[in-house]
């Protein structure tokens, strides 16, 4: 299990402790949870699968089920959208984030299972795992840790694997 301190800033696992990003909102109770609040979930999230850009990274060694990015993935978080909280294709007729992305934060997404089965609109989308901006800034709700550390992280989880956010 991955252990994530808001308060604290730090994510945990595999023996060791990094600093983290969360959300600009600060972290929430999942049941107060809404689209666009820019908060962290808190509670226990399965890791579900990941997604990697193909020319930012070699294959990875992950147990996860995985897939290559591409440039017209994105991710719903229109309320109104009834693919809400899954992954759809740009053009898309509903408002969605595009996931190919130029400042590297999605070079290596983990998906989360916040919300997702079934996902309830406005209870809140896009929840991943990904990499810290350069500047460290906070997410729109996601944690994020260092590339380089995501990436061996990625290397060791295996379905089965949680992550806790704790406040």
């Amino acid at each position: 299990m991955l252990v994530a301190a808001v308060g604290a800033g730090t994510l945990t696992g595999f023996g060791e402790t990094l600093a983290a990003s969360f959300g600009r909102g600060g972290a929430i109770a999942a049941t107060d949870k809404r689209e666009g609040d820019g908060a962290t979930p808190l509670g226990i999230w399965p890791i579900r699968a990941a997604m990697l850009r193909p020319d930012r990274m070699p294959a990875p060694q992950t147990r996860l089920p995985w897939r290559w990015l591409r440039p017209h993935d994105g991710w719903s978080d229109g309320v109104a959208d009834p693919a809400y909280n899954r992954p759809v294709s740009h053009p898309h007729g509903f408002s969605a984030e595009r996931l190919w992305r130029d400042d590297h934060a999605y070079d290596i997404i983990v998906v989360l299972g916040h919300n997702d089965s079934p996902p309830q609109a406005p209870l809140g989308s896009a929840i991943f795992l990904h990499c810290t901006q350069p500047d460290r800034r906070p997410t729109e709700g996601c944690v994020a840790i260092e590339r380089v550390q995501l990436s061996a992280w990625l290397d060791q989880l295996k379905p089965g694997d949680t992550l806790r956010i704790d406040p």
